[in-house]
This record gives structure tokens, C-alpha cells and sequence, in this order.
């Protein structure tokens, strides 16, 4: 579960914000909505542990963000928090199972291609494993970034505009693979975004 009282972060010489409580958990996801310029991505990267607070906390499960080193933080995110972008931002060289293994490795986990290839499989990608990134489409892709925050079974799972990109059709496809691979996780989902076609489609949200 996620949870946030009383957070605010300051920019040096930029702007403030003083975002609202937050509460997520499996089961129930959250649709945060805003315009450009209200803090969307800064409250993301407070959630992610990218960023530290000027006030107020983060809890994920019994974690506390603020609280830990950063090294400690790193570990955490690697292992507990899986983030999905508007972008992959898959590394070129790569094949897609390497992506994944990499993943795993930067967590200091173990490399696990049993749960790689039968996450892929889910996801519709399975036959995608030893391509390249530059052979996937963008539906692809976006899977591939889900497998990829999924990895790892996080506690939460942080989508950041996950759908401006796509049309209609895909869009909802992503965003039904985001609640349903959530929910088979037992992970909380939050979703950031400007996208209003997403406000019919997730029960609970705040406006920013």
C-alpha cells in the first residue's frame, strides 16, 4: 500500500508544491490528474523516492522513504517500486530478455529467464524475447516497459503517462494490462497523467 501525509517539495529557485494526502493500495488504483506545470512528475518522483520531500512522507508498506539512506533507497526502489514511462527507454544494445535481465541485476537480484519468458508470455511478447528494441512497435515497446516494472514484483507500480502517446484503442489496452498484471501482483497502481480519456475508466482520482 501506498501512502502520503502533508508532502511538499520546493525547487531552488522554482516553484513550490504542496500536493494532497495520497492513498493506494492493491486492488484500487489511483488516476492522478493534471495539466502541465502542477507538479505531476515532481509528485512521481516524491512517490518513486527520486526525489526527497522538503516535508511530509512517503510510506510504501512499512517503509518509510524519507528514512533510508540512499543507498538503501536505490535497493528499495529496484526491488519494491516498478515505474512505467510514456517512453521504454530500453537500452538499444540490448535484446529485449538482456533488458529484463539487467533489471533484475541492478536490483541485486538473481537472474531469473523462467519468470522473464513467462512474464513476456503474459504480455503477449513472448515470441519478442531476443529481439532488439529497435525491432519492437511502440505497442511492444509499452509492453515490454510493463514486463520489465513487473519484473521484480514491486509493492507499487508507478505509471507515468503511460497513454498520451497512443491512440484510442491502445490506450485502453495499456491500461487494462496495467490494472490487470497490478492486480495478478498484488501491487498498488498509480497512474500520472493529462490523458482525461483515462477519468472513465479508474474510480478513484485527484486532481492536481
Amino acid at each position: 500500500m501506498l501512502q502520503t501525509q502533508a508532502l511538499n517539495f520546493r525547487y531552488p529557485s522554482g516553484p513550490a508544491f504542496a500536493f494532497p494526502d495520497l492513498q493506494a493500495q492493491a486492488g484500487a488504483p489511483l488516476l492522478i490528474l493534471g495539466q502541465s506545470g502542477r507538479g505531476k512528475t515532481t509528485l512521481l518522483h516524491l512517490l518513486a523516492g527520486l526525489l526527497r520531500p522538503a516535508t511530509g512522507t512517503v510510506r510504501i508498506g512499512d517503509t518509510e522513504l524519507t528514512s533510508l539512506s540512499t543507498k538503501a533507497l536505490d535497493r528499495f526502489r529496484g526491488r519494491q517500486i516498478g515505474l512505467v514511462f510514456q517512453k521504454a527507454h530500453l537500452v538499444a544494445a540490448l535484446t529485449l530478455r538482456d533488458n529484463l535481465r539487467l533489471t533484475q541485476y541492478l536490483a541485486g537480484l538473481p537472474t531469473d529467464d523462467a519468470r522473464i519468458d513467462s512474464l513476456l508470455r503474459r504480455l503477449g511478447i513472448g515470441d519478442k524475447a531476443t529481439a532488439l528494441p529497435a525491432r519492437l512497435s511502440l505497442g511492444e515497446q509499452q509492453r515490454a516497459s510493463i514486463a520489465r516494472a513487473l519484473l521484480n514484483q514491486p509493492q507499487l507500480l508507478l505509471a507515468d503517462e503511460p497513454t498520451s502517446a497512443l491512440d484510442d484503442y491502445h490506450a485502453a489496452e495499456v491500461i487494462d494490462l496495467l490494472q490487470e498484471e497490478a492486480a495478478r501482483a498484488r501491487a498498488a497502481l498509480v497512474i500520472v497523467t493529462h490523458d482525461q480519456r483515462l477519468k472513465d475508466r479508474i474510480d478513484q482520482r485527484v486532481e492536481l
